[in-house]
């Protein structure tokens, strides 16, 4: 079986931290009404269209899965955007909960999604007690990366993915 790698939407693929008025380069603005989304407007999303043959590009050495807040619907507001095709998704049975250890909401989740399977997951909200959370209970290697969220995903970071997985 391939590593997991694990994707969150805002953050490493919208980089929704950038300057409001300036959007990054190669990126595409679009206005998406997710469900769970409560703004007067809808809500503008940044993606880059260059992420989603990244992506691909890695689909022979990954599987790739959703774990991201917009769960099943990344598939319909995010990936058609990246020419992604529908991908597994995490199912978080509880969202923004409490957490062991100091560690992010989703880190527990994560866990339990993998089983004992390698990953490699970026996301903007990894911190030192999540690395070291993982480190004592997940069984396999696990890559984490912390994505900043005024950047997104970049060269280095496809690069490092590809690295970590060879």
């Amino acid at each position: 079986m391939k590593p997991l790698l694990l994707i969150d939407v805002d953050g490493p693929l919208n980089p929704y931290a950038a300057q409001k008025e300036r959007r990054p380069e190669g990126y595409t603005t679009h206005r998406m009404s997710p469900t769970g989304w409560t703004g007067a407007k809808p809500l503008r999303v940044w993606l880059n269209p260059a992420h989603g043959a990244e992506l691909l590009a890695l689909t022979d050495r990954y599987e790739l899965v959703w774990a991201t807040t917009w769960k099943e619907e990344a598939n319909e507001w995010i990936g058609p955007h990246l020419g992604l095709p529908e991908l597994p998704y995490v199912d978080w049975p509880v969202m923004h909960g409490r957490a062991p250890a100091g560690t992010f909401w989703k880190t527990q989740y994560v866990l339990e999604y993998a089983g004992d399977r390698p990953f490699a997951w970026v996301d903007d909200d990894l911190t030192p007690y999540d690395h070291e959370w993982v480190e004592r209970h997940h069984p396999a290697d696990a890559l984490m990366m912390t994505i900043d969220p005024r950047i997104g995903l970049t060269r280095v970071d496809f690069d490092r993915l590809a690295e970590w997985v060879d």
